[in-house]
């Protein structure tokens, strides 16, 4: 059914006249008429019956009529609630961002929240691994995960950062002279790594597998910081990004860079071939103002 049509023949009832209803949707009556007729085919049934000047709604036109005019109202709120959506007065973003890089990302959230107050912001914390998930199943509209990712996942990317990954120690003379620290070195001590959910732990276990070492996994955790905890207590080493490790107590704690191609990149992952919302849009260029010279330029 066209909305035209019932829009059409509810201004003729109001206007009781063709004509008038002609002239209130600066239209022509012929064309009114048209449409009246094929409203009337496609029902299959009588709306209007002339009686000299006055026009009289059969039952069937009195239903049409009362929906119709719920059936408008209803649209008309479609419609200011669509605008509302594309001026980024309203709308939703589920977001999702792994544990670690809260303090990389708090600065383009709060501009968001600034920028868009209606836009309702939806964060969901988990590892890179199942962010991932979470974006090919379509329960979050975009995230920021450790890069890169499969090469066979149906999902686009787009770098926003870069950062090195060191060696977190416990402070103690045998390490203080040292610059660097390479892989293939760890494989002597007990390594405390983020659990297989994360990306970077993936990274690391691929490039391990390329050396042909088989560390020693003493402790898994998604917690940054319990892993810190856990190297205090000397009960191993962990590779951590450098930014996780300037937030760490220098008094007790050592890291020293990795020797190693291996980064801590983080971009935005969405899925491929699908819509992405004005929010989301919105999102991508909040990131581009905070990461300006990282984050290439995209046209969404």
């Amino acid at each position: 059914m066209d909305v035209r049509a019932l829009r059409y023949f509810t201004e003729v009832v109001r206007q009781q006249s063709f004509t008038r209803a002609a002239q209130k949707l600066y239209v022509t009556q012929p064309t009114i008429s048209k449409m009246l007729r094929q409203l009337e085919e496609e029902l299959g049934c009588t709306l209007i019956l002339r009686d000299g000047r006055r026009l009289h709604l059969t039952d069937s036109g009195q239903a049409v009529y009362q929906r119709g005019l719920a059936i408008l109202q209803e649209f008309h709120q479609l419609e200011a609630e669509i605008g509302d959506i594309n001026q980024l007065k309203t709308g939703e973003l589920r977001l999702g961002i792994p544990p670690m890089v809260g303090m990389q990302i708090a600065g383009s959230i709060s501009a968001f929240r600034r920028r868009y107050p209606g836009v309702a912001l939806k964060i969901s914390e988990f590892g890179g691994l199942t962010v991932q998930q979470a974006v090919l199943a379509g329960s979050l509209d975009i995230a920021l995960t450790a890069l890169p990712v499969e090469a066979d996942l149906p999902l686009n990317t787009l770098p926003l950062m870069h950062h090195p990954l060191c060696v977190l120690l416990p402070r103690r003379a045998e390490w203080l002279n040292r610059s660097h620290i390479g892989l293939s070195e760890l494989a002597e001590h007990p390594l405390l790594i983020f659990n297989e959910e994360f990306s970077l732990n993936r990274q690391l276990m691929q490039a391990f597998q390329r050396l042909g070492i088989t560390p020693t996994i003493a402790v898994r955790s998604g917690q940054w910081d319990f892993l810190a905890a856990m190297v205090q207590a000397e009960m191993g080493v962990a590779i951590l990004p450098e930014p996780i490790c300037q937030r760490l107590d220098k008094q007790s704690l050592l890291w020293l860079p990795l020797e190693s191609e291996l980064k801590w990149s983080l971009g935005l992952i969405w899925r491929e071939g699908s819509y992405l919302s004005r929010s989301a849009q919105a999102w991508i260029d909040c990131c581009h103002e905070h990461w300006p010279d990282d984050a290439p330029r995209l046209s969404v």
